[in-house]
């Protein structure tokens, strides 16, 4: 008498029975699910857009230029020690307004620090520094 082998293969057959019939029970329960609703908070409108920053631009020759773009946007030349004071007045007509400062590329970082540093010391509040994004 010949002696049996032992098969040593997975029966998937099962298996598959059993996906078709879950395949098929979500296909029909799924038109049948109402999705939910959220509900989402609400804003009012804001009572006034927000105010244009004012740039102040250090040139190549360590002049320096206002431009107030909620103003029409005109480049106005100004010292360094009138710089504070028609900042400060701007931003007494808008308390919000952000200072933003620009410079030439050719400029050296410590004429930047010191149109900054003075208006710190006249207490400009906002004040920011101006840059291009690089490329890669």
């Amino acid at each position: 008498m010949r002696q049996r082998r032992l098969k040593n293969e997975i029966n998937v057959v099962p298996y598959i029975d059993v996906m078709l019939v879950l395949l098929v029970i979500f296909m029909v329960t799924a038109p049948m699910i109402q999705p939910g609703t959220v509900d989402l908070p609400s804003i009012g409108k804001a009572s006034q857009p927000p105010v244009a920053p004012l740039e102040i631009m250090v040139k190549a020759d360590r002049s320096i230029t206002m431009r107030d773009r909620s103003l029409g946007g005109a480049e106005v030349t100004v010292g360094s020690n009138e710089l504070a004071e028609r900042i400060k007045a701007a931003q007494a007509k808008h308390p919000d307004q952000a200072v933003v400062i620009a410079a030439d590329k050719s400029v050296r970082y410590e004429a930047v620090l010191d149109v900054m540093d003075e208006l710190q010391r006249q207490q400009v509040a906002k004040i920011g520094l101006l840059v291009q994004p690089g490329r890669k």
